[in-house]
């Protein structure tokens, strides 16, 4: 059975949710503020976190922030809910590293629909024929989510794990907005184009020194630095 934890403050949507996740099959687990949603996410394993931006004690932003820290929390697919309609809160709630977002009032049918997508889209991450994916001192290892920059290893979130691989998968070969969101999504996309500069900006942060491995192609998109 699949668990679902639900960081909410609103009593009204924090018990719709929890009532037709479970009748979803899920098992679902409720907190009412982001101190409380913290521990309980790393205390234990999620399938999958449903997280409100604005929460007493702390913030989404601050809870979203230090899940993605733990080392095995930062690939559990986090969906944003936020009452804020502009784009500009849509975007820091992804840059932070949430993978999804829905702004309030929203369809409880389309948020469920959401979930399975996200859960579908992790299950479908792990394996491929090559599982070590190397350019010059850049390696990233699909089977445990990991990339490392020489001897430093960078971490990420799904999403920009999943962003990163399909770059460095293809060395040199210009990749379309359109084409990486499918990456990030499983073809299943929801997010906007502009999310995947978000995503970008973040790695390129996360790189630190080597952040020119990731080249902007003005008007067509992203590629991946090759080896010299």
């Amino acid at each position: 059975m699949k668990h679902i934890l639900v960081i909410e403050d609103d009593p009204d949507i924090r018990e719709l949710l929890g009532y037709n996740l479970s009748r979803e099959g899920f098992e679902v687990t409720l907190c009412s503020n982001g101190r409380e949603g913290l521990e309980k996410a790393l205390q234990r394993k999620a399938d999958l976190i449903i997280l409100d931006l604005m929460l007493p004690q702390l913030n989404g932003v601050e809870v979203c922030k230090k899940i993605r820290e733990h080392p095995e929390r930062r690939v559990t697919p986090i969906i944003m809910l936020t009452a804020k309609s502009e784009e500009t809160d849509v975007v820091y709630g992804l840059g932070v590293g949430a993978d999804d977002y829905m702004t309030k009032p929203f369809g409880v049918k389309e948020l469920v629909a959401r979930v399975y997508t996200r859960l579908r889209t992790q299950s479908t991450v792990e394996k491929t024929e090559e599982d070590i994916v190397r350019q010059g001192d850049v390696e990233v290892d699909r089977a445990r989510f990991q990339v490392r920059v020489g001897s430093q290893q960078i971490l990420m979130t799904l999403a920009e794990f999943r962003l990163f691989d399909a770059l460095i998968s293809r060395p040199g070969i210009v990749l379309s907005r359109d084409r990486l969101l499918d990456a990030v999504t499983g073809g299943e996309g929801v997010l906007i184009d502009r999310n995947i500069d978000v995503h970008v900006r973040s790695i390129r942060k996360k790189l630190g020194e080597s952040r020119d491995l990731i080249q902007t192609v003005r008007g067509l998109g992203y590629k991946f630095k090759e080896a010299q």
